[in-house]
């Protein structure tokens, strides 16, 4: 098994996790940019996200260096709660890296910083029609699935 190092993101990971994103083919629009577009935006992202305490993103690399997975998690400080809720935005793993505990790692990278900033619980929405899903990957880690909630988007 190949050595993975789970770390904070920096701006020169953009490319790498450009191509992840890219490589899934779930998103129409990124199909419709140029993957120096892409590139570029996610350059700027992770430069934002480094910019304050409010945002962390981890990449997965493997022992060569190649970035193979990520994770997006915003601290979100919600009054009624005893401390912050961090969301996880974003978790991708290259697909010829899944099934290798990449995802499980960057989970536990996030974790570990959730207890740090003293947060009483962490939130993501993945869809059902998604393989981890199917899998219960989330579940087998111990998150739970919220019953009676419904999630609402409105695009701008």
């Amino acid at each position: 098994m190949q050595t993975v190092n789970v770390r904070l993101a920096h701006e020169t990971d953009a490319s790498s996790v450009a191509k992840i994103l890219r490589a899934t083919g779930w998103f129409e629009h990124l199909a419709a940019e140029a993957a120096v577009e892409t590139e570029s935006r996610i350059k700027r992202h992770i430069g934002l996200c480094r910019s304050d305490d409010s945002h962390s993103v981890y990449v997965a690399e493997n022992e060569d260096g190649i970035v193979v997975g990520y994770a997006s998690v915003h601290w979100l400080p919600y009054l009624f709660l005893s401390g912050p809720e961090g969301y996880i935005s974003e978790l991708f793993v290259d697909e010829t890296h899944r099934g290798k505990r990449i995802g499980k790692m960057l989970l536990e990278a996030i974790v570990y910083e959730a207890k740090t900033r003293g947060c009483s619980r962490l939130m993501l929405i993945t869809s059902r029609n998604r393989e981890s899903y199917k899998r219960k990957f989330y579940s087998k880690q111990g998150w739970a699935e919220r019953d009676g909630m419904a999630n609402f988007v409105f695009k701008i």
